[in-house]
């Protein structure tokens, strides 16, 4: 059985706070432009009603005559003060229209308008209309324009929500663009899309753009929601990829015909409402429909608190991900509202709110010490600064544009600085290609292919996985695939707990702490002991499950030995398949561990004689015979050379005048 669905229709014209129509306007001034002038039956209700009024013993009403006299006269004010009422309103219509304000819109323009101190024969009196115009859509900037009434973001709360409370087993939602689909000719890519939306992850599938879409693709989705499934042009098969594809004529096994919804929820986005709807999906589909809920513009106060919202939403994920205090008064609220713009609607507070967060990230990420303590964020006009402690207040975002602009090339630069490791650096600089690439179709209005970037290490220790790893991360940063960038280091006994109960709340902990970056566990294979070591199989389902739930926001690196890792893969039976790129780190030959001695003694301010080219070389080839497991690696490189810096510290005591930095060969431990 299939849930009944519902649908979102949008009226983004619509007056926010309850404001008059344009046709309620017009329809109150034409009752007034009927009402009779000062006539002798008017003067009369109203004697009636004064004598009426007057309690028993008090002055008598007014006579007649007096009362028609005072009545003309009231009214000829009153009407002065309609006809004046009457030419500012139309001086503000005529202001609002020039500032853009569509013309459903203006009564509320209008009615918001402070107009006190105005004097329409004043030289001045157009600049002060202009300035009341631009004060409201100051304060309410969604007036602009049609877009931007938290449809959306209506939504996503609402998904979040329920699913918090168990009401939905996942808050994530599929959707899908049907104006991507004008004709006939893009059944295939149409029903695919269909299918991978409905058996994708959560309970929801939004459509939007249905106007656009071939009106034959309307008709099996109306199908969908009307008959409980539609029929198939052909035969499908689901491919490995989870992919429907044509089966032709074969009778294959499994093929399917019919397709169904799979008990979401099917959500559609509208601007006109159910009779539009029934003009493209039929009168079936319209008496279907479960709820109709229709947005208006955001209200000032509801912008602030959704501000506010999204503001503590930040200070939790500031506070967990990157060990900060957020702070930030009315001013930073009101600047985070002003970013619902027609354009970007209530989604702009949270990309904001986003921006926000990776300026703070890369702030953490240009120092090496763990940063504590209380981030105070104040607003100003361009902008926002912030400032750690007492340290001098300083623009949050300019932070962005040094990790943004130039940062590929220089990780790049290290990269190609480091020694061997080709297939590694060839795989890392196919991931921005790859981006690259997906953003261009994008923007061109093609499909994008998001590319699952879960890696696995192997090798020996010592080959430069860690160090890969973190220029992995801090490039995935740089290349816009993480916003964060950091990484998260752990082995096992980060992820398994000690008692029953324990590890799946100790492995989601460190997951969260890895969101927007790269959680790198070494020696992958030590979670998994068998079929008997109940809370490491228990942390790599937590750890799957992980991966799934936040897979555009978290890369997951594995490493350690190349046979420890491929018997690790069995533990789980959907753990190989999330790690599609498996990347050896080769053991550097003897000439390679030779170019990284010099270049670690260059690093530490020494450098090597040529004599000692020769017996290095020879040493690292004896050592890589008898075991290049452990000697066919950095380490060797680094710990030979520390062992010369001793012995060169000894032979400089008893030789004073001897060069401080030059490494002779009787300097060299070779044995």
């Amino acid at each position: 059985m299939f849930n009944p669905f519902r649908m979102f229709c949008f009226a983004p014209d619509g007056v926010p706070d309850g404001a008059p129509a344009a046709d309620a306007e017009n329809e109150q001034e034409q009752h007034d432009d009927q009402q009779p002038e000062t006539t002798e039956q008017t003067g009369d209700a109203a004697a009636k009603a004064a004598q009426t009024a007057a309690p028993a013993g008090k002055e008598q009403p007014v006579p007649k005559d007096e009362l028609k006299k005072d009545d003309k006269a009231d009214d000829l004010a009153a009407r002065v003060v309609t006809a004046n009422a009457r030419a500012m309103q139309a001086e503000l219509r005529t202001a609002a229209a020039l500032a853009g304000v569509p013309k459903e819109r203006i009564p509320y323009v209008l009615r918001m308008c402070d107009t006190e101190g105005i004097d329409l024969d004043a030289a001045d009196a157009q600049d002060k209309l202009d300035a009341a115009v631009a004060k409201v859509l100051e304060a309410v900037p969604e007036l602009c324009g049609g877009a931007g009434t938290g449809r959306h973001f209506a939504l996503t709360e609402t998904a979040r929500c329920m699913a918090a409370r168990g009401l939905l087993q996942s808050d994530k939602i599929a959707s899908l663009d049907l104006a991507l689909y004008p004709d006939s000719g893009a059944e295939k890519l149409f029903l695919q899309d269909l299918y991978a939306a409905l058996y994708a992850p959560g309970e929801i599938v939004v459509f939007e753009h249905y106007e656009s879409c071939y009106p034959g693709f309307l008709k099996t989705i109306s199908d969908l929601a009307v008959k409980g499934s539609a029929p198939l042009s052909s035969r499908y098969l689901v491919n490995k990829e989870g992919i429907l594809v044509d089966a032709g004529t074969a009778l294959a096994p499994g093929a399917v015909s019919r397709i169904d919804p799979r008990g979401k929820y099917l959500i559609f986005f509208s601007n006109k409402g159910r009779e539009a709807m029934a003009d493209h999906f039929g009168a079936a589909f319209v008496s279907a429909l479960g709820d109709v809920c229709t947005t208006t513009p955001f209200a000032r106060e509801d912008l602030a608190a959704l501000a506010a919202q999204q503001l503590n939403a930040l200070a939790r994920k500031v506070q967990t991900r990157l060990g900060l205090t957020l702070s930030a008064g009315a001013d930073v609220r009101d600047h985070v509202a002003a970013r619902c713009t027609p354009e970007q609607g209530a989604a702009g507070l949270a990309a904001c709110c986003d921006k926000i967060f990776r300026a703070l990230s890369e702030y953490c990420l240009q120092t090496d010490k763990k940063l504590t303590g209380t981030v105070t964020l104040t607003a100003r006009p361009d902008g926002i600064d912030f400032q750690l402690g007492n340290a001098a207040p300083a623009r949050l975002f300019d932070l962005l544009p040094a990790a943004y602009t130039g940062a590929v090339d220089e990780i790049k630069r290290e990269l190609d600085e480091l020694v061997g490791l080709a297939p590694v650096k060839e795989y890392v600089f196919g991931l921005a290609d790859n981006i690259q690439v997906q953003q261009r179709r994008a923007a061109a209005g093609f499909k994008t292919a998001s590319l699952s970037m879960h890696m696995i290490f192997t090798g020996n220790p010592g080959t430069g996985k860690t160090t890969i790893a973190r220029l992995v991360a801090r490039y995935l940063k740089a290349i816009g695939a993480l916003k964060g960038g950091q990484l998260i280091e752990v082995s096992r006994g980060d992820l398994v707990g000690r008692y029953t109960g324990h590890t799946a709340p100790l492995t989601n902990s460190v997951i969260e702490s890895a969101l927007g970056g790269v959680l790198f566990i070494d020696e992958a294979y030590s979670l998994y002991r068998g079929e008997q070591d109940s809370f490491g199989l228990e942390a790599i389902d937590t750890l799957v499950k992980g991966m799934e739930d936040h897979r555009d926001e978290l890369v997951v690196i594995l490493a350690g030995y190349t046979r420890e890792m491929e018997h690790f893969l069995t533990a789980n039976s959907g753990l190989a398949s999330r790690f599609p790129n498996r990347i050896e780190f080769p053991d550097y030959t003897a000439a390679e561990l030779l170019d990284i001695t010099y270049r670690l003694a260059e690093g530490r301010g020494y450098q090597l004689d040529e004599s000692c080219n020769a017996p290095l070389l020879g040493y690292y080839q004896r050592r890589q015979a008898q075991d290049a497991r452990t000697a066919g690696n950095g380490r060797l490189a680094r710990n030979t050379l520390e062992k010369a810096i001793f012995h060169q510290s000894r032979r400089l005591v008893a030789e004073p005048a001897a060069a401080l930095d030059v490494i002779l060969p009787g300097d060299l431990e070779l044995e």
